[in-house]
This record gives structure tokens, C-alpha cells and sequence, in this order.
């Protein structure tokens, strides 16, 4: 396979590997916390609109912390930023079968588990693994270590729903606090030095370098279409066990659908990968986007059975998280690598604002309306604005190595 003909050595893999087990553990968990609402509501009896709004107070901390820990990461090293992360991940998973109030639910998941699965997240891992990998390693590395992100959702989905059923939502949630401390030792692998040019790279200091990105209109645009994003995917995640719900059907269908989305996002990042290193990456966002306008649109029109949400599932899930090889690669592209951890947190920060408005209007719909029907107009929509808010970009093209 040409995508990996530059993973030939074992440093890079090592590096890559690791970050993408990392990426399994804090992806796995966070983007499964859509299987414990309703077993929260029967236990605590707090309503779907309230745990929904520690849900999105969760989308918008796991956003909030990626451009602070990106800028700790680039600052002071990410082996520090990740076992921090780890831990509180560790943390808010074992308190939350303590917490009876909304209150409570916002501090366990909300800040604790979700601003540490943040700083174990992308700003972080593929801002020290492109600082660490030779230049034309990066592209199918940023696939391979999103692919460790979808596999965890593929992997935790199924296996947190038998947890849920064997032991109870508490249990599940003890097992996940174990599973993200086993990953502390992945962390060595990305503690080395980071490679020269990455360090020499200085380009004024950060908060210039931050100060030129906002203020940068194709840097906006990027920031408009990833807002989207993570209004999207906030949405499916928290509330697509509930949609499976309202159909009659029974409570696997929900946990098979995003664990597919999760395998189906393995290929599609790694696709992703090999597309960034030979197109231009606001033209691979703008079909991701498309595609997903057009998918929601099958959807409304189609009967909601098993096999329809299998199949909306491996649709959504080519493109799911494989946006994000593009995204960090065209910010790459306009501001170098040496702040890419920080340029691309605040990024990821206006994807989690998304984040946030997906995850609780989905619950205020569910209240108002009893179903999801506007969401999923409004979803449709903003996928289309993404698609068009990438074209206008000013992206150079992508170089081609001369023939031999």
C-alpha cells in the first residue's frame, strides 16, 4: 500500500502506534457516553434536557481545553499534557456513578472526564507526532492515528453496552476508569524530542503566530466548516441511541450503529491519509461535507429499520472523524507545524461550540417536539454550508515528488 511506503521505519511507527492507542482509549470513551443517558435517567431520574445540557457542557470542555493543552503540549512537552489527561479521564469516569444531580454530572463528565479526554485528544497527539515524524511520514500517520480514534469507538460501543447489561451503567463506567489508566504507558512514546526543523521554526513566537491565524479569513472558513462537524457528530453521539428508540427498535441497534460508524471511520481515515498527500484538502472536505447533507437526506426519506440504521451508519462513519487529517493539514499548510498543536486546538475548540448547540438542542427538541425531526433539517443544512464555506479557501497545491 503506496499511503505507508514513508511507515517503514520503526520510530515512526512506534510513534504513530502509540498516539493512535492513546487516541483509541480517549475517543473510545468519550464518543460512547451516548449508551449511558438513558440508563442515567432511570437511575437518577433527571430528565433527558438535563443530562443532555452535562453532555454538551462536556462537547464544549473537550473543545475549550484543546488550544491550552496544545499550547502546554508545544510549550513544555506533551508526555505531561497526556498523563495528565489520562488521569482525569480516569477520574470522571469513576466519580460519575457517585453524582445524583445535574450539578454533579457537569463536574464528572462535563469537566473532569471530558476536559481530560480532550487533552489526550487530537491538538495534542497529532501536533507532537508530525513534530516527531520526517514530512512525508505525516499525512498517512494523521490517518492512522484518527483510525485509532474510530477503532476505539468500534471496540467501546459494543463492549460498554454488554458491560451496561452484565454489571450496570456504574460498573461499566469503574471498567472504563481502568481501561484509560492502562493506556499511561503508551505516553513514553511520544516524550522524545521533537525534530529540529520543528524546533527551529519559531515564526515570532505563539501568540503572534496565534494573533495572524484569527485573523486570517481562510483560517475563519476552516472554522466555520469544522463547527459543523462537530455540531454533527455532538448530535449522533448523544442522542442516536434515543432516535433508535422513537423507532421501536431495540437498544443494540444504537450500540451496533456507532460502533460501525467506528470501523466504517477506520477506512475512511485512512483514506483521508492518503488523499491529503495527493489533493488539495479543502476540496477532501467539501466532498466529506457534501456527502453528509446528501446521507441525512436518504435517511429522512428511508424506513427506519435495523438495516437502515446499519447502512446511514457505515455512510456517516467513512467521514466521521476523517475530516480531521485534512483540517490539521491545511492548518499545517498555512502556518507551519511548530504551533500546530495550538492552532489546531483552537480549531477543535469552534468544532466543540458546535459541539455543544448538537448535543443539547437535540435534548430541547426531544422535550418540545418529542422527536428529532428539526435536528435533522438543521444537520442537513449546515453540512451543505460546510461543504461551500471550504471552497473559497487559498490552499497551495499538493507537491508531487518528481519522477524518477
Amino acid at each position: 500500500m503506496s499511503m505507508f511506503r514513508t511507515l517503514n521505519q520503526p520510530t515512526v511507527w512506534a510513534i504513530t502506534l502509540a498516539a493512535a492507542g492513546i487516541l483509541m482509549v480517549t475517543m473510545g470513551a468519550r464518543q460512547s457516553l451516548g449508551l449511558f443517558l438513558s440508563p442515567l435517567n432511570t437511575s437518577t431520574g433527571l430528565g433527558v434536557a438535563a443530562i443532555s445540557l452535562a453532555m454538551a457542557v462536556g462537547q464544549f470542555s473537550w473543545g475549550a481545553i484543546q488550544p491550552v493543552a496544545g499550547a502546554v503540549a508545544d510549550r513544555y512537552g506533551a508526555s505531561r499534557v497526556l498523563y495528565a489527561g489520562l488521569l482525569l479521564l480516569a477520574a470522571g469516569s469513576a466519580l460519575t456513578p457517585l453524582m445524583s444531580s445535574t450539578w454533579g454530572l457537569i463536574v464528572s463528565i462535563g469537566l473532569l472526564s471530558a476536559i481530560g479526554s480532550g487533552a489526550g485528544s487530537f491538538s495534542v497527539l497529532i501536533g507532537a507526532s508530525s513534530q516527531r515524524l520526517p514530512l512525508d511520514a505525516r499525512a498517512a500517520a494523521s490517518g492512522v492515528i484518527n483510525a485509532g480514534g474510530s477503532f476505539g469507538q468500534f471496540v467501546f460501543a459494543p463492549v460498554l453496552q454488554t458491560l451496561i447489561v452484565l454489571i450496570g451503567w456504574m460498573g461499566a463506567m469503574w471498567a472504563l476508569a481502568v481501561i484509560s489508566l492502562a493506556a499511561l504507558p503508551l505516553v513514553r512514546m511520544l516524550s522524545g524530542p521533537a525534530a529540529a526543523a520543528a524546533q527551529s521554526a519559531d515564526q515570532g513566537g505563539l501568540w503572534q503566530s496565534l494573533r495572524q491565524a484569527l485573523a486570517d479569513p481562510n483560517y475563519q472558513l476552516l472554522n466555520i466548516g469544522f463547527f459543523t462537524c462537530g455540531f454533527h457528530i455532538a448530535f449522533l453521539v448523544t442522542h442516536l441511541p434515543g432516535e433508535v428508540s422513537l423507532c421501536g427498535l431495540p437498544t443494540t441497534v444504537a450500540s451496533w450503529a456507532l460502533a460501525i460508524i467506528g470501523l466504517s471511520n477506520i477506512v475512511g481515515s485512512l483514506y483521508a491519509g492518503a488523499c491529503v498527500a495527493r489533493y488539495r484538502s479543502k476540496y477532501v472536505l467539501f466532498s466529506m461535507y457534501g456527502s453528509r447533507a446528501l446521507m441525512i437526506g436518504l435517511y429522512l426519506l428511508s424506513p427506519k429499520t435495523e438495516l437502515t440504521f446499519y447502512i446511514f451508519a457505515a455512510g456517516l462513519g467513512f467521514t466521521w472523524l476523517a475530516t480531521v487529517p485534512p483540517t490539521a493539514a491545511l492548518v499545517g499548510k498555512l502556518f507551519g507545524i511548530r504551533y500546530l498543536g495550538t492552532l489546531f486546538g483552537v480549531t477543535l475548540l469552534s468544532h466543540q461550540i458546535g459541539g455543544f448547540f448538537g448535543a443539547y438542542l437535540g435534548g430541547i427538541a426531544l422535550t418540545r417536539f418529542g422527536d428529532y425531526s428539526w435536528m435533522w433539517y438543521a444537520d442537513m443544512a449546515l453540512a451543505g454550508a460546510a461543504a461551500i464555506a471550504n471552497l473559497p479557501i487559498r490552499e497551495a497545491l499538493v507537491a508531487r515528488p518528481a519522477a524518477a
